[in-house]
């Protein structure tokens, strides 16, 4: 099987996940596909070549996909499309040759774990979680799926967290912690008790700030 991979997306995030991909030595990205810009043009090398209608083409030959779209929210929404048009076309998962994974741990498919992160030993990452660069997840930790750590987002051991989750820069989750589904966790944050369901939570030790809706934007 070949290992020919299509994108979704073509922001900034998109070039993060490229930038992996290509270090990674793996797949080859055969080009992008974002409905926010016209087709032909030209992101860090690759063409845009349409948007996901251009998976209804069988003869595409596209391998693999992976959704490279950082908003959690919308990454699962494509993802879910994606399923619909092609139910059959995998998504893969890539990994930074710098990231460091330890014995035991998975990762779902199409994650990224990119340049100096950290997954430790029998950790759990859900389908389509992004680990930023320098994140770290300690050993025994279960991560749900559309989860997003940013830079410096870093966990103890035995931590879970809910699908949907954010975990902000430099934020900082205690050993033991459980955080529910769909919650962000501020910038900068040092989180020591359990947080809820649909909770933004900030400072430290972080405290539950006001509720938030599915999806709600936080980018």
């Amino acid at each position: 099987m070949s290992n020919r991979i299509i994108l979704f997306g073509a922001g900034g995030h998109a070039k993060t996940v490229i930038d992996t991909i290509e270090k990674q030595g793996i797949y080859e990205i055969i080009g992008l596909l974002d409905g926010g810009k016209p087709a032909g043009e030209i992101v860090f090398g690759y063409e845009v070549l349409g948007d996901e209608s251009w998976l209804e083409d069988r003869a595409n030959r596209a391998d693999g996909a992976i959704v490279a779209i950082g908003d959690n929210w919308k990454r699962g929404l494509v993802a879910q499309t994606i399923r619909r048009i092609r139910p059959g076309l995998p998504f893969v998962t890539a990994i930074h040759p710098s990231a460091v994974i330890a014995r035991g741990a998975r990762i779902g498919a199409g994650s990224v774990v990119m340049a100096g992160s950290v997954i430790s030993c029998d950790v759990e990452i859900g389908d389509h979680t992004v680990l930023y660069p320098l994140a770290s997840v300690d050993h025994d930790s279960k991560i749900g799926s559309f989860v997003s750590f940013a830079p410096k987002g870093t966990t103890g051991g035995n931590v879970t967290i809910g699908e949907y989750t954010a975990v902000a820069i430099g934020a900082t989750i205690i050993h033991g912690v459980t955080i529910g589904e769909h919650s962000v966790i501020g910038a900068g944050s040092t989180l020591i008790r359990d947080i809820g369901s649909h909770t933004v939570a900030f400072g430290t030790p972080a405290r539950p700030i006001r509720s938030r809706l599915s999806g709600e934007r936080y980018l």
